[in-house]
Formats: C-alpha cells, structure tokens, sequence
C-alpha cells in the first residue's frame, strides 16, 4: 500500500514518519550504542527479518526512514509490501550493512513494525467478518500516544476506513455537547454556522434523539450502545437519509450481527487500542 496515494493526510504522515524515526532513534540510541562499539567499525554484516506470527505487514516507510537517518549506507531489500499478508516464518525483509549498524536500529526498526503490523491484523481480522455485508469499519481516537496517523494508516493496510483524524476535521457532538449547548437541534445549527463545509455528527443514546438528529439534518448519527433490535429499527426509521454509525459494545462476537442489521459503518477503538504485537525476530547471517 503506498500511503501517499491513498490517504487524505499523507503530508501529515510524511511529517510524522520523519519525526518519528528521530523520536525513536533518540529514545533508545541517545548519545550512541555502547554495545554496539563491541563490534568493529568496518565489519560488514546482511540480517533477515521474519515474523513468528500470521500477519498483515505494516512499517515499512518507517523502517525506511529510520535506517536512513542511522546510517544511510545501509541497504534494505523488502520481500513484501504494507498490507500484505505474511505467513509465520517468512521472510520479509533483508539488510546489509556496518553490523554496528543493524545491529543498533534493530529494536527501534522492529518495535514500529511489530506495533503497526498488529492493528493491521487485527483490523483485517474484523473487515473478514463482515466483508461481504458492504458495512465500513472505522477506526477511532482511541490510538496509541504518539502514533495517530500511524495506528490510522495501519488500520487502512488492514482494510479499514479512518473515522476523523482529530478536534479539527470533523464535528462530532456527544452527549456533553448537547447538554452545553441546549439540545441536538441547538448544537447542529451552530456547528453549521462554525464550519457549513465539514461533515456533523451527533451521538445519540435512544430511539428518540435519533428521531431529535434526524430532525436537525445531522450528516452522520452515532448509534452509542443500541440493541439489534434498536439499530433495526434506527435503520428504518433513518430510511437512508443519514449516514448510520454504529458504536459501542463492538467485539469479534458482536460484530457480525451488528452488521448484519443494515446500519452503514461500524466504528470501533479495539482496532487501535487492543492489540498484541506481531512477533518478530532479526537474525545476521552467518
């Protein structure tokens, strides 16, 4: 997957892919690799790189980055791309180079892959599950710190869609919201008048401030905790007229079904803030 022709922010993850290699770098490199010093300057070493899990691949202009700003004599040959999936023991990717320096960007190379390699995975475990019922799955705000739009460029190596980056993109009016600013009604009307051009939404609790959000031509309404008897009917009530959104309670066994009631999207923060790293090894060749 080239994140620079399918994401909407890929300026922005260019920028953050370069400061975060330098985060990391500094993070576990600081004033430089005392074990590494071991090793002499001028030896030269190639290093594989596998993973001892089932996987979709995630990281690779991160790696590409942080290699480069470490050492950029060191040459990476990837055996696979973002969004593939990989099989436990393969390969896939190959270095050479000063072994000081393989040796020194390892743990910070794979950290990133094993971090967005998991939400990957586990975003593509869930867009499996409801593939073939044309329901969207959506990321949430519910990132790692720090990794924003990595976590929600990985989610899209998985499969899924990016709900708002952040504050700034969207409005999303919760519950708070309403109660602050008088109503359903009174919170859309301003957010309109704030921004007409950016996409509104509002959280909704019932089957009557569903019916509230409708009134006041809300763009997208969140379902927040509904029964599949309640998202059936928010379904009918809706009759297409806004785009529906169903969150809360969204997990491997409640997916499908929720789905399967004919709401629009399913946004859940499991995708970012559930997941266990990939394991992956770096060995040097002999």
């Amino acid at each position: 997957m080239d994140f620079q022709d399918a994401l909407p922010y890929h300026n922005k993850l260019v920028e953050e892919i370069r400061d975060a290699a330098a985060r990391l770098l500094a993070e576990d490199v600081g004033p430089g690799d005392i074990t590494a010093q071991l090793i002499p300057a001028e030896q030269f070493a190639r290093a594989r790189v596998i993973t001892r899990d089932d996987c979709v691949l995630c990281g690779v202009a991160w790696v590409d980055e942080l290699f480069r700003r470490l050492d950029a004599t060191v040459t990476l040959r990837w055996l696979a791309a973002d969004g593939d999936t990989l099989k436990a023991g393969q390969c896939f990717l190959e270095l050479e180079g000063a072994a000081r320096s393989l040796l020194t960007g390892e743990r910070a190379a794979l950290n990133l892959l094993q971090t967005l390699s998991a939400t990957a995975t586990h975003t593509r475990h869930y867009v499996d599950l409801i593939a073939d019922t044309g329901v969207r799955l959506l990321d949430t705000r519910k990132t790692l710190p720090g990794l924003r739009l990595a976590q929600k460029y990985a989610v899209a190596c998985g499969g899924g869609h990016n709900h708002r980056i952040g504050l700034w993109d969207a409005f999303l009016i919760k519950e708070n919201h309403i109660a602050a600013c008088g109503g359903i009604e009174a919170a859309v009307s301003e957010a309109r008048r704030i921004a007409s051009d950016l996409p509104v939404e509002v959280e909704v609790e019932s089957l009557d401030e569903l019916d509230q959000a409708l009134a006041a031509d809300a763009d997208i309404i969140m379902l927040d905790n509904f029964g599949l008897d309640e998202l059936r009917e928010a379904v009918r009530r809706n009759a297409g007229k806004a785009t529906l959104e169903a969150s809360g309670n969204v997990d491997r066994s409640t997916l499908r079904a929720i789905a399967d009631t004919g709401v629009d999207c399913i946004s859940s923060g499991a995708l970012t803030k559930d997941v266990k790293a990939i394991d992956l090894s770096m060995r040097l060749e002999d």
